[in-house]
């Protein structure tokens, strides 16, 4: 589903959430509804922000998993200070939160080293099957970010938002697994072609028929380059990241050792 239709559900949850917050005030008495009063004013703004604003469809859809993204955002917004401006905060930041939190639980998921069979004789099917479903749903968003940044012409697809939700593990494995079965197409690099061959398969091809990506091998090609400079620079990121150990060592200055408390005998 794309952006405007995801806006347009969670703008319809959320009206028909603040419906029923109405026909529950109509319910009480004159002393109580006061009580209500801005609370309910602050839902109706609320809810004319979100005619206006335009989130992204996966920050659209985060909210639209929430049971109560009006009540949600509300609760946010009381915490804070300001009115419209920080309305339109309130709902952006519990999108990225809820958004970010979905990203976390993917990541989270590990790439399963070993064959269907195998998961099958040793108990580790439901590991499987999540390893399996993630994979699919990687090679659903690369396959959204190559038709999204593909302009007729040239590409401009957000590999490394599709990282930083599967992570360079899985992104791999997907983007290894689709070009290894179309080896000889012409189309793909031979750089590319080439570190496909080094990425291990864990389990059979007709398995791997589950998660290739059916984009054209050409434009696939060009994604399969930004994603493994995408993944260069965040190995050299974590490369330079010192270890801990290397961070303690740099807090002491050589030469200033602490001195040895005096002998209290010898005072």
């Amino acid at each position: 589903m794309d952006a405007e239709k995801l806006n347009q559900a969670l703008y319809d949850k959320m009206a028909a959430e603040q419906e029923r917050f109405k026909h529950g005030l109509l319910g009480m008495t004159p002393e109580e509804v006061l009580d209500h009063a801005y609370e309910y004013a602050m839902r109706q703004d609320i809810l004319m922000e979100m005619e206006e604003l335009d989130l992204s469809a996966p920050e659209a859809a985060a909210l639209l998993k929430s049971p109560f993204p009006l009540a949600d955002i509300y609760g946010d917004f009381r915490e804070r200070e300001g009115h419209m401006d920080l309305v339109r905060e309130c709902i952006e930041t519990l999108a990225f939160s809820l958004l970010e939190t979905q990203r976390e639980k993917t990541r989270a998921i590990p790439l399963y080293p070993q064959s269907g069979e195998y998961a099958v004789q040793h108990g580790e099917l439901d590991a499987f099957r999540a390893s399996l479903e993630t994979n699919i749903a990687c090679r659903d968003a690369i396959e959204a970010a190559i038709q999204e940044g593909f302009d007729g012409m040239s590409l401009h697809a957000d590999a490394k938002g599709v990282l930083a939700v599967f992570g360079a593990e899985r992104v791999s494995h997907v983007l290894a697994a689709t070009l290894q079965g179309i080896r000889n197409d012409p189309r793909v690099s031979s750089g590319n072609q080439a570190w496909a061959a080094t990425v291990p398969m864990f389990d059979t091809a007709s398995r791997h028929r589950d998660y290739l990506i059916t984009s054209h091998p050409g434009v696939l090609s060009i994604f399969v380059t930004q994603a493994r400079k995408e993944m260069d620079a965040m190995q050299k990121q974590t490369e330079k990241k010192p270890s801990i150990k290397e961070q303690l060592a740099a807090k002491t200055v050589p030469g200033n050792h602490p001195t040895k408390p005096k002998d209290r005998e010898g005072r």
